[in-house]
């Protein structure tokens, strides 16, 4: 039973009286004069002193906005104990310490004596890994406000202008970065056969490819239902993993259905999941929206550890179309590999939330936006599948959300394969009264999550299952002038771009030089970061 709400009078009143007191016990929304100024560092890579002080600044709003969510009582007729609440509360605390976390980094960039440069995160290339940092940091707040924003609590009120500092500050610090010219362009790090980073152990350079066993991928845990390894749970083996680990920490879940939500928190650097196959290891979840979950806490497998590897693995949610939002893996890890791994669901299943990640010889399924969030992912050699929607729903393959211009995140897909899912097939056969596979189905390329939204297919085959538009508008003309939508060179029968969208933001590329701005090597950096791991790419395009 929900608690009986107060008159809107004393509503009102509380509302002022617990905003009041949150703000006088809360970080300053502006920063302090600091008795002892930073000294003045010459730019590295675009990384200023200017810069250095914004994201300083930004970082003591984040803290005021922190103090105040921590602050909030939930519960009662304020919180009314309501799950969706808590849950935004909790994304909100988890996105905004991930912020903190990337301003750091940034910061540690600026400065060669910052840190060892073993233990530092990123490529090495300053100006690449600044620019995918703040774009994360942009994007977190974000989510963070939309949570808050669906529960009708006064705490999104009681935030807003703080939140509103964090974004202002963000976006003039990914101005100042973008502005600057990459002058240390280190893309060619393959082809010209210079030697590979600091970081290249020689274990790092085969474990996407060696078998599991003797003579091949030594393991570090190994998690069997039946008790004949070290856990009996992935979470069990993921908390025992040592925090900011340098060296790369490989978990062996042997074949099974484990039915539990995972996280691969983000002191958890570097893990590494290996299972049997697809199919074979599965791990399966059921949260979702309907039932009271944040869009972002409803994932099955949700990693927000930095250099996170998985291959020959599932992961489901079994939620269903009727439960709307429902995520089966959230990846919030920058320079991250997926190779060889099943996504199945429905609506949302695949939420690539932010910065770098790639994926290879992949599976995902699902129906609406079910590639979707704001990281720079590159899908090579993955197989997309739209499945059956609910009666008068479309299909959208992605619905990327890029808010900001001068954001490095997007969506690229090259030499991957969008095809109708078998339960697709069957509900047109079903609905047409016949045999006739190409009913039609109302699926689409993808459409405009946010106003920036970014997503490119190239060299890759488009089923008949994707409608002649190719693309959907979210709502009326939003997003249209804004977005980045482009193909190049795809075949198939849904391929052909005659009957294509007139948007502005709609582009048939037919230059290599525009097309090669999303490859592997251009937009995630890959060359810098990819060989270690053994996993297959291609760099560029391919003639």
């Amino acid at each position: 039973m929900a608690p009986t709400s107060p008159s809107s009078t004393a509503r009102l009143l509380l509302t002022i009286a617990l905003g009041l007191l949150l703000l006088t016990n809360a970080h300053p929304l502006t920063p302090s004069p600091s008795k002892n100024p930073p000294t003045k560092t010459k730019s590295t890579n675009g990384i200023s002193p200017e810069l250095v002080s914004t994201l300083r600044e930004t970082l003591e709003a984040i803290k005021g906005v922190v103090s105040i969510i921590s602050s909030f009582p939930i519960g009662g007729i304020l919180g009314g104990g309501d799950l969706r609440l808590t849950s935004a509360v909790a994304d909100c605390l988890d996105l905004l310490d991930l912020s903190s976390d990337e301003l750091s980094w940034s910061m540690s960039s600026s400065s060669s004596s910052s840190s060892s440069s073993s233990s530092r995160p990123g490529t090495g290339d300053a100006h690449a890994d600044v620019r995918s940092w703040l774009s994360g940091a942009l994007g977190n707040q974000d989510t963070c406000k939309e949570g808050l924003d669906e529960t009708g609590s006064i705490l999104g009120s009681l935030v807003s202008t703080g939140l509103e500092a964090v974004t202002s500050l963000l976006a003039d610090g990914l101005g100042q970065v973008a502005a600057v010219g990459h002058d240390d362009d280190r893309r060619g790090l393959v082809e010209t056969g210079r030697a590979l980073p600091h970081w290249v152990g020689r274990r790092e350079r085969r474990l996407l490819q060696m078998a599991v066993g003797p003579g091949g991928l030594a393991v570090d845990a190994v998690v069997a239902q039946d008790g004949s390894g070290n856990h009996t749970t992935v979470q069990a083996a993921l908390d025992a993993a040592p925090s900011e680990s340098g060296a790369r920490y490989v978990i062996y879940v042997k074949r099974g259905v484990y039915k539990e939500t995972v996280e691969v928190k983000k002191k958890k650097w570097n893990v590494m999941l290996v299972g049997d196959g697809m199919g074979a290891t599965v791990i399966s979840g059921r949260r979702n929206y309907v039932d009271g979950y944040t869009t972002y806490h409803t994932a099955t497998v949700a990693v927000t550890g930095k250099g996170f590897m998985a291959r020959d693995l599932t992961v489901e949610n079994t939620a269903g179309p009727a439960k709307h939002q429902a995520v089966a893996l959230r990846c919030d890890s920058d320079l991250s590999v997926f190779y060889r791994c099943a996504l199945e669901g429905h609506q949302d299943t695949l939420y690539a939330h932010s910065l770098r990640q790639f994926y290879r010889d992949c599976r995902v399924s699902g129906t609406v936006d079910f590639v979707f969030g704001n990281a720079a992912a590159v899908f090579q050699n993955c197989l997309l599948l739209p499945r059956a929607p609910l009666p008068e729903q479309k299909n959208s393959v992605t619905a990327q959300g890029r808010i900001n211009g001068t954001m490095n995140t997007g969506f690229a897909f090259q030499f991957c394969n969008v095809s109708a899912h078998d339960d697709l097939l069957a509900a047109a056969a079903n609905r047409s009264g016949s045999n006739n596979k190409q009913a039609a189905t109302q699926t689409y390329l993808g459409r405009p999550w946010k106003e920036f939204s970014r997503v490119v297919f190239m060299q890759s085959y488009i089923g008949a299952v994707v409608r002649p538009e190719g693309w959907l508008a979210w709502d009326g003309d939003y997003a249209l002038d804004t977005l980045y939508y482009g193909e190049y060179m795809n075949t198939g029968p849904g391929a052909g771009v005659a009957g294509r969208v007139g948007w502005p933001g709609y582009h048939v590329m037919t230059s290599p030089a525009e097309a090669s701005n999303f490859t592997v090597a251009q937009f995630i950096e890959g060359n810098m970061w990819l060989p270690p791991t053994g996993v297959r790419f291609t760099a560029g395009l391919t003639s």
